[in-house]
């Protein structure tokens, strides 16, 4: 039976490919998204430009903080399913900004977990991210693993709307799904991102910003492969349940530079800094929990993911 889901962060990287499939499979998609200018709007734009005349499309351009024009919303569609990807993100930002990460992906949480408890909308699935396991040493990282250590403002923030879940969860009996992404890239990815930032220097021979020494290991996960997962959340009944999604293979920063410079055809200048405050060294997923549960089995590795993003890169810019 086809669902009408209730999708944040419409016109986000992961968001507007999640939209997608969810179309493509017959469902009907409530989008809601502020365009907020955190970087370059018209790349949001681009997003969701070929969906927005789909008939099972629906784009409000609105923020979840402002309750109220959550409340209309809901009041208006018949939404069975929630599936929240909007969030303020990037742990760096978070440094400067912590209260806007608190507004929007504390609060803004908040308005969606009431709403779904006053229209029983009972299964909401949202967004976490790997960085609330913080400077934990243990690999790769398990869901069982403890949290309680978050080193940036941005991971309180998801640790925080973890436990508000589950709150919501014990309290109105909604089924809520925790999605940790790990470090997802792929084509209209976002600008703060590595993988952008030095797709962008490489081609305009400036140099790049290698933070600590290179030694950084990263679980890159293809967009494609997370947004399986998410459906695979969407369609289950977990309770509350937390599920990793990531690749299950930790690569060394310097080796994912090396496979862009071969797709770009170029070397890149290296400018090797010191670890930036909030950065945790490694990121790697047990992936498991959503393997049995969700049926989730990421096949792109950034042999074949970098290529596809620099494609998209340039060919939006024209290069």
């Amino acid at each position: 039976m086809s669902k009408t889901v209730f999708l944040t962060g419409a016109a986000g990287f992961i968001g507007s490919h999640t939209a997608k499939e969810l179309l493509k499979r017959g469902d009907r998609v409530i989008g809601v998204d502020d365009f907020n200018d955190y970087y370059d709007v018209n790349i949001k734009e681009s997003r969701v430009a070929d969906i927005l005349d789909h008939p099972n499309f629906t784009l409000y351009r609105a923020d979840i903080v402002d309750k109220a024009e959550m409340k209309a919303i809901f009041e208006k569609e018949s939404i069975t399913n929630i599936c929240h990807l909007a969030a303020r993100a990037g742990v760096r930002y978070s440094l400067l900004h912590p209260d806007l990460y608190v507004q929007t992906n504390v609060v803004g949480t908040m308005n969606l977990l009431e709403l779904a408890k006053d229209f029983g909308v009972k299964h909401f699935t949202m967004a976490s991210s790997s960085s609330v396991y913080g400077g934990n040493k243990k690999v790769p990282f398990s869901e069982s693993d403890p949290v309680d250590h978050p080193i940036s403002p941005y991971a309180a923030t998801k640790r925080a709307t973890e436990l508000l879940g589950h709150t919501y969860h014990h309290l109105y009996g909604l089924n809520v799904s925790c999605l940790r992404f790990f470090t997802v890239y792929g084509p209209a990815g976002r600008p703060d991102m590595a993988l952008f930032k030095f797709t962008k220097a490489i081609l305009e021979g400036k140099p790049i910003d290698v933070y600590n020494h290179g030694k950084m290991k990263r679980d890159f996960t293809y967009v494609d492969d997370i947004v399986q997962g998410i459906l695979g959340a969407i369609d289950g009944d977990w309770g509350y349940a937390i599920f990793n999604l990531g690749n299950s293979n930790t690569e060394e920063l310097e080796h994912f530079i090396n496979v862009l410079e071969d797709a770009l055809g170029m070397k890149a200048e290296k400018n090797y800094m010191e670890m930036q405050p909030g950065d945790a060294p490694m990121t790697y997923a047990d992936i498991s929990k959503a393997r049995s549960m969700l049926g989730f089995d990421p096949k792109i590795g950034i042999e074949e993911g970098i290529p596809r993003f620099v494609q998209w890169y340039k060919s939006y810019y024209n290069v």
